[in-house]
């Protein structure tokens, strides 16, 4: 078992230089590429998932079409043409929970660290602690407590997506969550608001140089309209949190999502946002990839796993 990611903005080469994200828009393949004077673009593939396919949650199973997500999977990195096997694989941020808590003290030591971890999850997560796969980061101290992103996910949810990419013909080194893959993309100036919608959930994060200040995730119900009020909720909450807590207004709000930025701007969900900075792309379009066009606002996941 590969386990999660633990490290939010990785030092250079922690992570393999080949990615995969997956989600109900389709998965995306990205390989890191070199030149003489260093990175250059990077090599993306897409391939569109059948409706229903991926229904990804704390219960297995997230793979509703296993055979279609295994082949779209192996379709889109085989096109990359890695010289590697092993990925840095991006799942369904509504397949894993991510907190922030705040603890008096930490022991310095992963295995005597880790337990005090996951007796504080029992009583926060549905599933059993004991056995899911369990990251752990400090982000920073004060006021005498330490903050630490945690990264939680069910033992048997992991191990179907790792038997997912191992079936497509690869090794996952490393699993994100799909948001915390994401912001890797962001710089370390200024204190940056993330949206991240897909499917039947939608994330809000804020990011502060070398740090996470919220990770807020949640489903979304099904008919168009309440899902639209939801998104909207998600994210004034997230601006009124912004507010009071940083004493400003962000520039601008991020966006990874269906049609990217241009179709949020024109959605039902970002009208019901009174006074809503300007929305952008999170990773602009790329336009052409491999086998077929890369859709709007889905790419930000990859890019920020190969961003280390």
């Amino acid at each position: 078992m590969a386990g999660l990611e633990a490290i939010f903005r990785p030092t250079a080469g922690m992570r393999p230089r080949l990615a995969c994200e997956i989600r109900r828009e389709g998965l995306i393949a990205a390989r890191a590429t070199r030149e003489k004077h260093g990175a250059g673009e990077p090599v993306l593939a897409f391939a569109p998932l059948p409706e229903g396919a991926l229904t990804p949650g704390l219960k297995v199973p997230n793979l509703a079409n296993r055979p279609a997500v295994i082949a779209a999977m192996s379709q889109v990195l085989d096109a990359t043409s890695p010289r590697e096997r092993a990925l840095t694989l991006v799942v369904p941020d509504a397949a894993a929970r991510v907190l922030l808590l705040d603890f008096d003290t930490l022991p310095g030591h992963r295995h005597e660290a880790l337990p005090v971890v996951r007796f504080r999850l029992r009583k926060m997560v549905p599933f059993d602690v004991e056995t899911a796969a369990v990251s752990y980061q400090a982000m920073a101290h004060r006021s005498g407590a330490v903050s630490v992103l945690v990264t939680v996910m069910p033992a048997e949810v992991l191990a179907e997506y790792e038997a997912a990419a191992r079936e497509a013909g690869y090794e996952p080194g490393a699993v994100l969550p799909s948001t915390l893959a994401a912001v890797a993309v962001l710089g370390s100036e200024g204190a940056p608001l993330v949206v991240n919608h897909s499917g039947d959930s939608v994330t809000t994060a804020v990011t502060q140089g070398d740090e996470l200040l919220l990770h807020r995730s949640i489903d979304l119900p099904a008919e168009a309209g309440a899902r639209d009020e939801e998104i909207a909720r998600a994210v004034i909450t997230t601006l009124a949190w912004y507010e009071d807590t940083l004493r400003a207004v962000p520039a601008v709000i991020g966006y990874a999502g269906p049609g990217g930025a241009a179709a949020a701007a024109e959605s039902r969900w970002f009208g019901f946002v009174d006074r809503a900075p300007q929305i952008e792309d999170l990773v602009p379009a790329p336009g052409a990839g491999l086998m077929t066009s890369i859709p709007a606002g889905v790419t930000a996941g990859v890019m920020g796993a190969l961003a280390s």
